[in-house]
């Protein structure tokens, strides 16, 4: 899933500085992971100064597509907190973040999601400060030199990153500057968008208390040259004080429909839980509407891989809102998700008939590229043989 946190976090490599000789570069020999990382702590600013940054505020303007945001803030504090958001303004409306696990904030319905799968990965993969190299042999990750290779016009030296969770990334290092310009990485774009490997290049580096940060980072689809997506810094402050609070979800008071949404969400594992969940709240709120909120869980459920109990909810939401375009249109997600294409095509025709409008509906009836059967997991490969029963 692309975000903004997805510029804004990449900004540092670091390790501590080790010796190594500079002759090894000048004889053409690639010099090893951790000689060419103390090149690059040099060339930014030193250790002393980079370490004692404590927060970064970046703030900037992002575009992807034709969709632009002016007002693009991430905000970061050591060891890794992260807020993409600003954290001396914390937004009531949506957040996402990271405090020691993954979590996103959606005032409408009113409700804290702590993400697993894709979801979380995308958004703990990106929370070090310093990037992804300080400190990696400490959280047992892995960094090997690969070679030289060019990025645009300039050579530059590859390093491949394996994290703890088996995700790979790879940095590139100017051989003359010594600074990171670039990170290659195959990832998803967007919930149930198609895994693309992308490139994304940093450049217009400026100094912030003697340190030095791009100020510009553009990504690109390797395959294709298309971009997409693009961040330009207005400004990045650091060493502000900042209220560790604003770095987790905002604590508010639950309606009894938003302590029920999450609790569906908590169960969603367990297709039998969140029915019985579902039917004992409808039994006691028969005049609550439950339309929206409902569907807005199912959707979530189908982000963090949980097909079967998104379908069976959603089911369940289309015939108590048989009227409703939306609601069927969730269920046809659910049931593409699931495999079941035919059925997934009737819903999205029905939601059509009910709102001749729905510009999801008729793009979901145009899109020719469904999945294929079998549920998806997390990572966005096949399931093969799953079925969706509700357990007794």
């Amino acid at each position: 899933m692309i975000t903004t946190s997805g510029f804004l976090c990449r900004c540092a490599a670091i390790v501590v500085s080790v010796a190594f000789s500079a002759n090894d570069c000048d004889a053409g020999q690639t010099p090893a992971a951790d000689a060419i990382i103390a090149r690059y702590v040099d060339a930014r600013g030193g250790l002393p100064r980079i370490t004692a940054i404590r927060t970064i505020i970046y703030r900037g303007v992002y575009r992807e597509g034709a969709y632009t945001l002016d007002d693009a803030v991430l905000s970061l504090m050591r060891p890794y907190y992260k807020l993409v958001g600003d954290a001396e303004k914390p937004s009531r409306d949506f957040a996402e973040g990271y405090d020691g696990s993954a979590w996103e904030f959606y005032a409408d319905p009113g409700i804290v999601l702590r993400t697993v799968g894709a979801a979380s990965a995308a958004g703990r993969h990106a929370v070090y400060m310093d990037g992804p190299l300080l400190g990696h042999k400490e959280r047992g990750w892995t960094v090997s030199v690969k070679g030289v290779t060019n990025i645009g016009d300039r050579k530059a030296y590859r390093l491949l990153v394996r994290m703890a969770d088996g995700f790979e990334q790879e940095e590139f290092l100017d051989r003359e500057t010594w600074l990171l310009i670039a990170e290659r990485k195959v990832a998803a774009i967007h919930a149930f968008g198609r895994r693309v490997a992308s490139e994304l290049r940093f450049s217009d580096f400026r100094p912030v208390e003697g340190v030095l940060f791009p100020f510009s980072a553009r990504e690109i689809e390797i395959a294709t040259g298309r971009v997409l997506n693009e961040m330009r810094y207005t400004s990045i402050t650091v060493n502000r004080a900042l209220d560790l609070a604003a770095f987790s979800p905002p604590v508010f008071t639950r309606t009894p429909l938003q302590a029920f949404l999450e609790h569906l969400y908590a169960e969603r594992a367990d297709v039998g839980a969140v029915m019985w969940s579902y039917h004992d709240f409808r039994g006691a709120h028969p005049d609550l509407n439950t339309h929206e909120g409902v569907e807005f869980v199912g959707y979530q459920m189908l982000k963090m891989g949980d097909v079967c109990s998104a379908v069976e909810l959603l089911k369940e939401n289309a015939a108590e809102y048989p009227k409703a375009a939306t609601a069927a249109f969730g269920l046809g997600r659910a049931y593409e998700s699931a495999g079941r294409l035919e059925t997934a095509r009737a819903e999205f025709r029905r939601a059509l008939t009910l709102d001749p409008q729905s510009k999801a509906a008729k793009q979901a009836l145009e899109h020719k590229a469904l999945l294929g059967p079998g549920l998806r997991n997390h990572s966005g490969s096949l399931r093969p043989g799953s079925s969706c029963a509700v357990a007794p």
